[in-house]
């Protein structure tokens, strides 16, 4: 998933679409969704390693990435329901070791579900300690309308370019 500025879509896809290109994946599925800002990416490329090349393109050329704002590897979608989300992050859970904390993220656009209903429907099922401010891992849920996409990710997986510019 990635975002951008708003009307400036078209420009981000051309953009990511550049960089997919350079590591290989000459046909991507980039969509630019009905929610102003955001677009959805299909590679076959590793998520991590797209966020890999991102991260070296910034810091040799940071005027190269000039409408992507953030990029977030979603590594499941799912059907907008805490049963379907629950499900999807319990295929990724083993990620976590026994001792990992984690915290639960909820970005939502479009959708009247309950956020506390996500969290407990996940909370009951990952077992690990839940830490919301010194965690290891972060369930992120990015409900879409009537699609989530899930993932397990460190807070490093996660590229933010203005981040990225800052530290440079």
């Amino acid at each position: 998933m990635v975002t951008c500025a708003r009307h400036f879509e078209g420009e981000t896809r051309e953009e990511i679409g550049a960089i997919l290109e350079e590591l290989g994946d000459s046909d991507p599925q980039i969509t630019i969704t009905e929610m102003s800002g955001i677009l959805t990416v299909k590679t076959s490329i590793d998520p991590n390693d797209v966020i890999k090349k991102i991260h070296e393109k910034i810091e040799d050329e940071p005027w190269a990435m000039r409408y992507t704002l953030r990029a977030i590897p979603i590594f499941a979608t799912v059907p907008t329901d805490a049963e379907s989300i629950a499900g999807a992050v319990m295929e990724q859970a083993h990620k976590l070791r026994p001792e990992d904390t984690y915290r639960i993220t909820i970005e939502k656009r479009h959708s009247d579900i309950s956020s506390s209903q996500i969290i407990t429907r996940i909370a009951d099922q990952v077992k690990n300690k839940v830490s919301l401010e010194k965690y290891d891992w972060i369930i992120l849920v990015q409900v879409v309308g009537k699609i989530s996409g899930v993932s397990i990710l460190k807070d490093s997986d996660i590229l933010s370019v203005e981040k990225e510019k800052r530290i440079i």
